[in-house]
């Protein structure tokens, strides 16, 4: 046999014996989910909206739409949209999240770096947002390991189905190893439409949104990245020479194309509002027994409180199948002003507007089915609608959605409720690609090497809160 046939025969038997390696002690087997490839699919979409996988990405989150986007950057350095995907699951109500435990997603601009990757999610696949940032340590706001995971079960995570973790966590993967050190998520209550700033304008949380309304702003006037920095406790855009997160107040250069263009574009949308306003667009207060999710998702299983409850896993248990089960009720401010209790407000038994859900598309889960809109009953105080968003608790006093918030006395908490561990690492071992052997002929086999160290327990979630006080942060 020549030099050339010995070579092939040593290839082939060390390729053999590799694998067997791998399969023995199941590195690769136990779990691949880190290194699932961009789909096909999506490179080619990629492909045609003149971008690749190693570009640079920014993620923009929409609580009240339950809505994530992926943006990809083209060679000219901006963004094009390159896929929104319906959110499974979010919990907690609009606002930002101010303490651990309060069940809600965050509100902001963040930060994710490659350290945020968590292969061994025990929610599939998952990264940390890096939430608290500047302006939340600046706050004094609390909370860890909040997250973009799977398993569509949220306590304060942005949760997908594993489907879409899988997918959007390459393309996040594939972008690090493009040489991005770190991807913005820039987190909304809402799209900042004129019609949505019309109908919230009365929210305690305003002052707040329109901050954030600068930033997103910004990106929709460049469809570049903003760089967002700390002026006095408060978000600020634009400043010459401060980097993302920087502490200090740099000047904000008043002839700048972007800051006028932002500027003008802020102008025009308060012109709108003003219209809708006077057209007779009525102050709302929107309200979610616990959160939502995307309308695609109704009638399928992720949406059905029985599966749920029934399923081995109590990972799915987190969101509290029950609260999607009446949808959000929008209250009408001016209704709501001078009610001093619960009692005044049953005893007037004020009528709650109606929120119409779209129709489900099928194309959101394989397992969707088209649906008619789903309409949420109009609901007075006192009937069963609204005694629906009541928490369940230990006392025996009566219970109703005003009560604590609108001035009665804040129910009592549940006397013990299980604590659940976010996105806990499943014990694996992060796979390594396959590598040839690199010692000479009849040296010793050095011994196996393990993979890297597991993502760390992150810490357990506190018990859960009851009763809109908690929920609603700021309402007097």
């Amino acid at each position: 046999m020549n030099g050339s046939g010995w070579f092939k025969l040593l290839a082939a038997g060390l390729a053999v014996s590799l694998l067997a390696a791998c399969e023995e002690d199941g590195r690769l087997s136990r779990n691949t989910r880190h290194f699932t490839p961009v789909p096909a699919k999506m490179v080619a979409l990629m492909q045609e909206k003149g971008t690749s996988k190693q570009a640079p990405i920014l993620l923009r989150a929409y609580k009240q739409e339950s809505e994530l986007e992926v943006w990809k950057q083209t060679a000219s350095g901006q963004y094009v949209h390159l896929k929104t995907y319906p959110m499974c699951r979010w919990s907690g109500q609009l606002g930002p999240k101010v303490r651990e435990g309060d069940r809600q997603v965050p509100e902001g601009f963040y930060s994710i770096t490659p350290a945020s990757l968590n292969p061994n999610s025990s929610f599939y696949l998952s990264f940390n947002v890096g939430y608290p940032n500047a302006y939340d340590r600046a706050h004094g706001r609390t909370g860890s390991a909040i997250m973009v995971h799977g398993a569509c079960s949220s306590a304060g995570c942005f949760s997908m189905t594993d489907e879409q973790i899988a997918e959007i966590y390459a393309i996040t993967r594939e972008a690090f190893a493009g040489g991005q050190k770190a991807i913005q998520l820039q987190s909304f209550p809402f799209r900042f439409s004129p019609q949505n700033l019309a109908k919230y304008r009365a929210d305690p949380n305003m002052p707040f949104w329109k901050m954030l309304k600068e930033g997103a702003d910004t990106f929709e006037v460049t469809k570049q990245e903003p760089q967002v920095s700390l002026c006095e406790a408060r978000y600020a855009f634009n400043r010459a020479g401060q980097a993302d997160g920087a502490p200090g107040c740099a000047p904000s250069d008043e002839a700048s194309p972007v800051v006028r263009a932002v500027a003008a574009k802020a102008a025009a949308d308060d012109q709108k509002v003003a219209e809708l306003v006077a057209s007779g667009v009525g102050a709302v207060r929107r309200v979610y027994k616990d959160g939502d999710q995307h309308h695609s998702f109704r009638h399928t299983q992720y949406a059905d409180a029985a599966i749920v409850r029934t399923s081995p896993s109590r990972v799915a248990e987190v969101s509290r199948p029950d609260a999607l089960e009446h949808g959000p009720v929008e209250i009408p401010v001016d209704q709501i002003k001078g009610k001093k209790s619960a009692a005044a407000l049953a005893s007037a038994r004020l009528p709650l507007q109606t929120v119409t859900t779209p129709a489900a598309t099928p194309a959101a889960t394989p397992t969707a089915t088209p649906a008619p809109a789903v309409t949420t009953p109009n609901a007075q105080v006192g009937s069963p609608a609204a005694s629906a968003f009541a928490p369940t608790v230990a006392s025996p006093a009566p219970s109703g959605l005003f009560r604590g918030w609108l001035g009665g006395a804040e129910p009592e908490r549940p006397q013990s409720v299980t604590a659940i561990e976010p996105d806990r690492p499943q014990p694996v071992k992060i796979p390594l690609p396959p590598r040839a052997p690199q010692r000479p002929v009849g040296a010793p086999e050095p011994a196996k090497v393990d993979a890297p160290a597991s993502v760390q327990p992150t810490a357990s979630i506190p018990t859960a809160l009851s009763g809109f006080t908690a929920l609603i942060p700021g309402f007097k």
